[in-house]
């Protein structure tokens, strides 16, 4: 009995290290992807970076599709909404979540593109503080002040980091604007999929495919309004097998990101969750440093792990109040009814 209990909790942490390393593997490599896909040599002179960001949205929606048809011929092996026609009636609600969205992935791969890859986690670290105030501003919700001293922590590194990317003479003023817009629009893609999930009955996979269905519709303005039409007839006309290939890379990797995030919260908790990602994001930054032979001052160093260390406090903060929450006990039924009972009887 006590071989079988070992055997069981051993393929438990065998299956969690596997989750938590998939989604290292697809969330650090989409990151490096579109990083040399926006800043890199791949793009070359041609620059179109909403046209990346749209070609992603359309490889999502394919993938959505392709899963939906596959769940028709192998319902024993995969599993997915049936997906397809788009009710309008449930589009027009989500269209403002979607309007979020693509100011989103919009202002996260411009920060890439103007922003090393070692940097991007401090550059976008004030998702944090935005999400505090958001959640205040739109929903009325007051946080802490353990939480509030975690945020202030973040700050204090976020500008560390923006004055050592200065003395080191890579500070980039648009990458950085970007990072704070993305950072913004994270928070408030948050808040919103939390309203609009319940129109498409809490499915998170039907909210991936109309969100991503409604942007490929509106990117298409932007892209012609920025004009990168040019830039992408010259990218269809040189047929570069590379750079399509990255291409489709990234796209599958977007796609992949949103399973294998529900996928190890599922399988860990929502803090362990928060902590893998933090320490996700101090492995790609060593890894970035190494990848591109970045050489960085102790107080750069620093301001990461000021950051790092910020972050992870703030989700712990989070979970022990969320936990407390839980625990604390339930307020009894109201007395009232009974007592007007008694008092009639009197």
């Amino acid at each position: 009995m006590e071989s079988t209990r070992k055997e069981s909790l051993l393929v438990t942490y065998a299956k969690i290290t596997a989750v938590v390393a998939l989604y290292w593997t697809v969330s650090i490599s989409l990151v490096f992807v579109n990083k040399s896909l926006l800043g890199g040599s791949s793009m070359g002179e041609k620059d179109a970076p909403l046209f990346v960001t749209w070609f992603q949205c359309v490889v999502t929606v394919a993938a959505c599709l392709l899963l939906s048809y596959s769940t028709k011929l192998f319902p024993n092996i995969v599993t997915f909404p049936e997906v397809g026609s788009i009710d309008w009636a449930k589009g027009r609600k989500v269209l403002p979540l979607t309007c979020v969205f693509v100011a989103m992935i919009t202002m996260n791969n411009l920060s890439l593109k103007y922003m090393g890859v070692a940097f991007y986690f401090v550059g976008r670290s004030l998702s944090t503080i935005f999400n505090v105030i958001f959640t205040y501003l739109i929903l009325g919700q007051k946080t802490s002040m353990s939480a509030i001293l975690c945020c202030a922590v973040i700050i204090g590194g976020f500008w560390l980091g923006v004055d050592q990317e200065n003395v080191a003479g890579s500070l980039s003023a648009l990458g950085i604007t970007f990072g704070l817009l993305s950072a913004a629009f994270v928070s408030l893609n948050a808040i919103y999929t939390k309203r609009v999930l319940p129109v498409l009955d809490g499915s998170i996979w039907m909210l991936c495919y109309y969100n991503n269905v409604i942007a490929c519709i509106l990117f298409l303005p932007l892209i012609v309004g920025a004009g990168e039409v040019p830039a992408i007839f010259r990218i269809t006309s040189e047929g570069n097998p590379n750079f399509w290939g990255l291409m489709i890379v990234a796209g599958l990797c977007g796609f992949a990101m949103g399973y294998v995030t529900g996928l190890q919260i599922k399988v860990t908790s929502p803090l362990t969750h928060n902590i893998s990602g933090t320490a996700k994001a101090c492995a790609q930054t060593v890894l970035a440093t190494w990848w591109y032979a970045e050489s960085k001052a102790l107080l750069w160093w620093t301001s990461n792990w000021v950051v790092l260390g910020g972050s992870m406090a703030y989700a712990y903060v989070k979970q022990l109040e969320m936990k407390a929450a839980h625990d604390a006990p339930k307020p009894q039924q109201s007395e009232l009814p009974q007592k007007h009972d008694d008092q009639v009887k009197h």
